[in-house]
């Protein structure tokens, strides 16, 4: 049975539970603080971060009109990502980078 989600339907049997999401939002934030060149952010962070990409990642597809998130495939794990990289980016347009150069000083 189709489920209407923002505008886009996806069948019910790609949701994922709540093991999907730490599983894609742990390899989206490993990833995206990768590409961000973030180190020490810790499993736990990495996470949040991919989880929360998830999220701002599928609401920009849903804007451009898009699906976003759909399931365990790797669409959605590349959506998770881009949606990553663009939370670290704003942390650290917000944050200024302090984090890193308050340990190189030690």
């Amino acid at each position: 049975m189709p489920v209407k989600f923002w505008g886009s339907s996806w069948s019910a049997r790609t949701e994922m539970g709540i093991l999907g999401w730490i599983i894609v939002g742990g390899i989206a934030g490993w990833l995206a603080s990768l590409i961000m060149a973030r180190e020490g952010q810790g499993c736990f962070l990495n996470i949040v971060v991919g989880i929360v990409g998830a999220f701002i990642g599928g609401i920009i597809m849903n804007v451009i009109g898009k699906v976003g998130v759909t399931g365990f495939n790797f669409r959605s794990l590349l959506v998770a990502v881009v949606g990553a990289v663009i939370l670290l980016g704003f942390v650290r347009l917000v944050g200024g980078g302090r984090g890193k150069r308050r340990f190189k000083n030690l």
